[in-house]
C-alpha cells in the first residue's frame, strides 16, 4: 500500500514538500487548496527550483474544500498542514474534522509556539508531528511554485506530557510517535532533502523557539519601523542593538520554559545579524508583506504565546511584551481603518447615479 499524504493549506511551502514528496513511486501526494483551486486541478503545480530545476507536481486528487476531501474517504497515513496560524481569528484544526482516521499523523509545518494545542485538544489520540522549516518559497500566481533558497526541515513527535511539569512518559504511545517522524524523515531524505532532520520532542521545541527569536525581533521590527528590510535592520546601529536584545530575550526564556540547556549548535544573535548584513536581496520580513496588504498578522504566535508562556512560569518579555502591545494595537486601528473605507466605499456606489 502507497503512503498516502494530503497537503492541507496547498501554498508555497506546503506544494514545494509536496512535490518533492511526490517524486517518490510509493507516495501519493494529495492537496486542499483554497484560491488556488482551479488552477491546480487544472494543471497541477508549476514548480521551479535553483536546486531541483523545474518540474509539474499533479496531487493525486485536488480538492476544493474539506468536505470534499471528506467525501472522498481516504484514509490518510499523513496530513501536512501549511496554513497559516491565526488562532485569533480562526481554529485550523476544524479543518481536520472527518480525515483523521486510526493511523494517521498531523504534522504542522508552522511559525510560532503553541501551534501544536488546539490539534492536540482536538484529536488527543493522533501523532502530532512538529515542524519547522528555513526553506524560502512563494506563489507568485496560482500553481506557479517558486522555490528560492533553503530546504532543511526539522520534525519532531509533540509529547507535551514529557515537559518540566508533565505526567511523563506514555510508552504506550511515544515510541509510535517517534517512529512516524523517523518514517516521515526518512521519505523526505529520500526524496532528495538531505536536509530534512529527526528531533525528540524537547528538542524541536528549541528549535521553535530558535526560529521565534529570529521572527519576533525582524517581523514585527521591519513593520514598526516602516518595512526596513531585514539588511537595513541589521546594518542599523540602533536598530541592530534592538534586535539582538529581542533574540537573546527569547533565547535566555527558552530553557527555563523547557527544563533544559539551550542546545550548543544553535546559532547566536550575533552570529544571524552577521549573516544577516550580507543579504543583499533586499528582502522584507512576512509580517511586513502582511501589513502592506492589509492582511492578519501572525502576531499571536510569534509574540502573544511566547508572552503567555513566559508568563505561566512567573517570567516577563519586556521587549516583546512592547512590540505585542503595540502591534496588536495598530492591527486593530488598521484593520478599523479599512472596514470604515469599505463602508464608505459602499455607500458612495449606493449614491452615485445610475446611467
Amino acid at each position: 500500500m502507497p503512503t498516502r499524504i494530503l497537503i492541507v493549506g496547498a501554498g508555497a511551502i506546503g506544494a514545494f514538500y509536496g512535490s518533492r514528496l511526490a517524486t517518490l513511486d510509493d507516495v501519493k501526494v494529495s492537496a486542499l487548496c483554497r484560491s488556488n483551486y482551479k488552477a491546480v486541478q487544472k494543471h497541477g503545480f508549476r514548480v521551479e527550483s535553483p536546486k531541483y530545476g523545474a518540474s509539474t507536481f499533479k496531487p493525486e486528487f485536488v480538492y476544493g474544500s474539506p468536505d470534499e476531501a471528506r467525501k472522498a474517504k481516504i484514509q490518510w497515513d499523513y496530513l501536512l498542514v501549511a496554513t497559516k496560524a491565526l488562532p485569533d481569528v480562526n481554529d485550523d484544526s476544524a479543518l481536520l474534522e472527518d480525515l483523521v482516521g486510526p493511523n494517521t499523523s498531523i504534522v504542522l509545518i508552522q511559525n510560532g509556539l503553541g501551534v501544536e494545542q488546539p490539534y492536540a485538544q482536538r484529536f488527543p489520540n493522533t501523532a502530532i508531528l512538529s515542524a519547522v522549516t528555513v526553506a524560502s518559497a512563494a506563489q507568485p500566481q496560482p500553481g506557479v511554485i517558486q522555490h528560492n533558497r533553503w530546504t532543511r526541515i526539522s520534525i519532531g513527535p509533540y509529547l507535551p506530557h514529557l515537559d518540566s511539569g508533565g505526567s511523563g512518559p506514555r510508552p504506550d504511545t511515544d515510541q509510535t510517535f517517534t517512529e512516524r517522524t523517523t518514517r516521515l524523515v526518512s521519505l523526505l531524505q529520500e526524496a532528495k532533502v538531505a536536509d530534512a532532520e529527526t528531533y525528540d520532542h524537547a528538542g524541536l521545541q528549541f528549535v521553535r523557539w530558535h526560529k521565534v527569536a529570529l521572527n519576533a525581533a525582524m517581523n514585527p521590527s521591519s513593520v514598526l519601523s516602516g518595512g526596513s528590510t531585514n539588511q537595513t535592520m541589521a546594518l542599523d546601529p540602533e536598530l541592530s542593538r534592538h534586535l539582538a536584545g529581542v533574540m537573546q530575550e527569547v533565547l535566555d526564556t527558552a530553557p527555563k520554559i523547557l527544563g533544559r540547556p539551550l542546545p550548543s549548535h544553535l546559532a547566536t544573535p550575533e552570529r544571524i545579524l552577521a549573516s544577516t548584513r550580507k543579504n543583499t536581496s533586499g528582502s522584507r520580513p512576512s509580517m511586513w508583506l502582511d501589513w502592506e496588504r492589509g492582511s492578519r498578522m501572525e502576531i499571536e504566535v510569534i509574540l502573544g504565546n511566547p508572552i503567555r508562556m513566559a508568563r505561566e512560569q512567573g517570567l516577563e518579555m519586556p521587549r516583546l511584551q512592547a512590540m505585542y502591545a503595540l502591534l496588536k494595537q495598530a492591527q486593530i486601528i488598521r484593520d478599523e481603518r479599512q472596514k470604515q473605507d469599505r463602508q464608505h466605499e459602499n455607500a458612495r456606489s449606493k449614491s452615485s447615479p445610475k446611467l
